[in-house]
């Protein structure tokens, strides 16, 4: 392992990905109607009976610890040249700088959805202005992806490796968030047309 820390860092990240992954398609299986779908209905009672709100809370959960870690674990290797201040606010960032305030850009949208869904914070907002708020998840979607695509792991600012295993994960990540968006789309419209009909 040439650099535990860094190491470290690029196996959070991943996790992190596809804990945003699997995040987002709970909060698009929330915004359904999926109780009235036959493949729901079909599922096993002990399925059934967890609670996909509290699943949804604790993924955002987890995924903004792997994401905070994914960025802590840059400062104690000295020789990667990362300040705090360059994880946080990028803009002189040791290395692909515009690759790195996008990833973090992507932190502070997760974090503005999380704020944003505190009972107390939500209720405050009012829902039109929470749910538009909430839709700025779709974007922290596309960033994270990019970002997990664009960087060089080992912070040797190299070309992008479009093969290498840890980017199609990413890569794998990003056309299923694609897809099940596109899903998604479809649906609201469908059910906005039956309203009106």
């Amino acid at each position: 392992m040439e650099n535990q820390w860094l190491e470290l860092s690029s196996n959070f990240g991943l996790i992190a990905t596809c804990v945003l992954t699997f995040n987002l398609f709970l909060g698009m299986l929330l915004s359904s109607a999926y109780k009235r779908s036959p493949i729901w209905k079909k599922l096993p009672p002990l399925i059934k009976r967890v609670s996909l709100d509290d699943l949804h809370n604790w993924t955002a959960y987890v995924a903004l610890g792997l994401v905070l870690g994914h960025m802590l674990f840059l400062l104690p290797d000295a020789s990667l040249k990362y300040k705090p201040l360059d994880l946080f606010f990028p803009v002189n960032a040791p290395h692909q700088v515009f690759w790195t305030i996008l990833g973090a850009l992507a932190f502070y949208a997760l974090l503005a959805v999380i704020i944003t869904t505190q009972k107390k914070v939500k209720s405050r907002l009012g829902f039109r202005l929470w749910k538009n708020i909430h839709l700025v998840s779709y974007g922290t979607a596309l960033l994270f992806v990019v970002h997990g695509v664009v960087m060089d792991p080992l912070l040797k600012d190299r070309p992008v490796d479009w093969f290498d295993a840890e980017k199609v994960l990413s890569e794998l990540c990003g056309l299923a968030l694609i897809g099940a968006t596109i899903i998604r789309y479809r649906h609201f419209r469908r059910r906005g047309q039956g309203a009106v009909a």
